[in-house]
């Protein structure tokens, strides 16, 4: 029983059969196999709040100075927190720094109403390259290296996010997963993913949803692991590929 259980944890496919659900959604499968699921979801949990926990230490000094340039540059409130869905469809509401202006949802309509190229760019990745609503000096600097998401440290130690997983989308996102719907909705939305440390927003929302659904298929500690240590690499280099 403990080599099956290392098997699901560091390598295994996380799908035991065509009829079972996926290890770390806890979704239990119609075999024996039920604890191998309550180890691998106790495992992966144990892991987020671990590694969250040290990096929610790590970077107070570095979360307080970013708040205190937003402020001093755009005034309050230092954090966006906007409603995502998370697993089984329960809403919560994401953390971020704020990198855009107050009034963004305006700004944003005017521009997809009169710019047929943005509306198109919008509607492709669900981000602008050149957005105007990002605020001035440290917006774009925040979400070019990533360090707008880390408040959402906060998520993962809340219960809200796993430290990996796929990206958090809203509502309306749902739709490009099609079929993979329910397999998004089984797992928690990660802090971090194969999104993040592949090409991201120069992605087609397509791969996007690929790169998700291989994930939740083949979870593994193991896999975890890396996608962790390559987020830290780009995270020392100041850039993440495809990010703006």
């Amino acid at each position: 029983m403990a080599s099956m259980v290392v098997q699901v944890l560091w390598g295994r496919s996380v799908f035991m059969s065509d009829t079972s659900h996926t290890i770390i959604g806890v979704r239990e499968s119609n075999f024996s196999e039920k604890s191998e699921a309550s180890h691998a979801a106790f495992t992966k949990r144990a892991f987020d709040i671990a590694v969250a926990s040290f990096m929610f230490v790590m970077f107070l000094p570095l979360l307080a100075l970013v708040s205190a340039i937003i402020l001093m540059f755009d005034g309050p409130s230092v954090f966006f927190a906007h409603e995502r869905v998370g697993r089984n469809g329960k809403k919560f509401k994401c953390l971020k720094f704020r990198t855009m202006v107050k009034n963004a949802d305006v700004v944003l309509q005017e521009i997809l109403e009169n710019d047929s190229d943005a509306r198109r760019e919008w509607e492709m990745h669900r981000k602008l390259k050149n957005d105007p609503r990002i605020v001035p000096v440290i917006g774009k600097f925040l979400r070019k290296t990533s360090l707008d998401e880390l408040p959402q440290i906060i998520n993962v130690l809340r219960g809200d996010m796993s430290l990996v997983g796929p990206r958090p989308i809203v509502d309306e996102e749902l739709a490009f997963y099609g079929a993979a719907r329910k397999l998004y909705l089984s797992v928690r939305p990660g802090l971090t993913g194969p999104w993040q440390i592949g090409n991201r927003s120069d992605e087609t929302y397509e791969n996007r949803v690929k790169q998700d659904v291989d994930y939740i298929e083949n979870w593994s500690l193991k896999r975890d692991l890396q996608i962790v240590a390559s987020t830290a690499v780009m995270f020392l280099k100041g850039r993440a590929p495809g990010a703006y």
